[in-house]
């Protein structure tokens, strides 16, 4: 069974998208508030997170992160253990195009530059890092259509290039989270002018474009979807579900202001909930519409996304000029460069995270762009579900 997303009307995702950012952005504000703090400061753009004074190390509180983890993912490994072959197929292979060549030079100088291996200005230095991501997501898109016929660049390009600046929308609203739980920190970077907001925002722009590459070339990887991609389809819950998780979300929002060490992990779930749970309302495709064909590959390669761009923001970051570095409470130790080892779990609903913003933001399709799914039939109660929501007029 193949399907695929209509993109729907700009209007109408321009509105659902301005609706999530005041669900997201306003409740923390009020939480302050209602702790009597003046909140003017937390809308001044450029946003700068203040030095927090953060709960100490917590052993109990690491295992249960640590538990909860584990608890999430086993059913995953465990099914691409003894799962069946993923249906997941690229249409064919070719020759390495010759311009991801030039990505990957333009990857590995940028990295030169950014970790001081080629000597050169501190401005050119710490300005290096959008180079170096906008050389992997040409890399990464190469190696895409090398492996499956067909990549977003060649193929899409229009979608590619709209992610640029829809990511650097997006991650300024985490930007604006992180004020009120000072989990992580810029150094060597220009003060607050329209010149440190542009060159900023060129990095952000990478996020989305990074992440949704990597998926598509992690779905040619038959063995990073085995079983996932035909395994349990759940009942399709109703849509008081979606509301009620909604409202569960903005009100944790607004705990999140008022008790950052303990709600921080609350920053990388909450968005996720807010747009999924918009997109169920208005009828909308959304991270949760392939489950209903048994499809668990498209959370699974989302998240495994998150994790290995995560992992690269990490590195590169480490002997970077222009660099960050992280005051987390209760899991700050065990560190891989400079993120506490424990932190690179949210990488993995944040992935999810970017998957549905860009499909909520560009209309690109939560599904991989670059492969072929084969996915069994859905049942008729299913099927009949499906037609119903592609006739609703809602639907964007």
């Amino acid at each position: 069974m193949r399907y695929r997303a209509k993109t729907g009307p700009t209007i109408a995702r321009i509105t659902q998208a301005l609706l999530a950012l005041v669900l997201i952005m306003v409740p923390p504000s009020l939480g302050r508030l209602a702790l009597g703090e003046h909140i003017a400061a937390y809308w001044v753009f450029p946003f700068e997170a203040p030095r927090l004074a953060h709960a100490e190390f917590s052993w109990p509180v690491f295992w249960i992160y640590a538990g909860a983890l584990v608890l999430v993912l086993a059913p995953f490994l465990s099914r691409l253990a003894t799962g069946a072959p993923s249906g997941y197929r690229a249409r064919q292979r070719l020759a390495f195009p010759w311009w991801g060549w030039l990505g990957a030079a333009l990857l590995l100088a940028a990295w030169a530059l950014a970790w001081g291996g080629i000597p050169t200005a501190p401005f050119i230095r710490r300005h290096s890092f959008s180079g170096l991501w906008i050389g992997y997501i040409i890399t990464v898109n190469a190696v895409t259509r090398q492996r499956a016929g067909r990549c977003l660049l060649t193929d899409a390009p229009w979608h590619l290039l709209m992610l640029f600046p829809a990511s650097a929308a997006f991650w300024w609203v985490f930007e604006y989270l992180n004020q009120f739980i000072g989990n992580w920190h810029y150094h060597q970077v220009s003060a607050a002018t329209p010149g440190a907001v542009l060159s900023s925002s060129l990095p952000f722009s990478t996020v989305l474009p990074a992440v949704v590459s990597t998926r598509d070339l992690l779905a040619t990887f038959a063995g990073l979807s085995r079983g996932l991609d035909r395994w349990w389809r759940p009942p399709r819950p109703p849509r008081s579900c979606a509301a009620l998780a909604l409202v569960v979300a903005v009100a944790a929002l607004g705990l999140l202001g008022v008790y950052p060490d303990e709600l921080y992990w609350i920053v990388w779930l909450a968005p996720l909930v807010v747009i999924t749970a918009l997109q169920a309302l208005a009828g909308e495709h959304s991270l949760l519409t392939p489950l209903a064909y048994g499809d668990w590959a498209v959370l699974w390669l989302a998240a495994l996304a998150g994790l290995t761009c995560g992992f690269f923001w990490e590195l590169w970051n480490w002997h970077s000029l222009a660099r960050w570095s992280y005051d987390i409470a209760y899991v700050d130790r065990f560190h891989l460069f400079a993120m506490p080892l424990l932190g690179y779990g949210g990488y993995l609903p944040f992935g999810l995270t970017c998957i549905a913003a860009a499909r909520l933001l560009t209309g690109l399709d939560v599904t991989p762009f670059a492969v072929r799914p084969q996915r069994a039939e859905p049942t008729p109660e299913q099927g009949r579900a499906a037609r119903r929501r592609a006739d609703s007029p809602a639907r964007l």
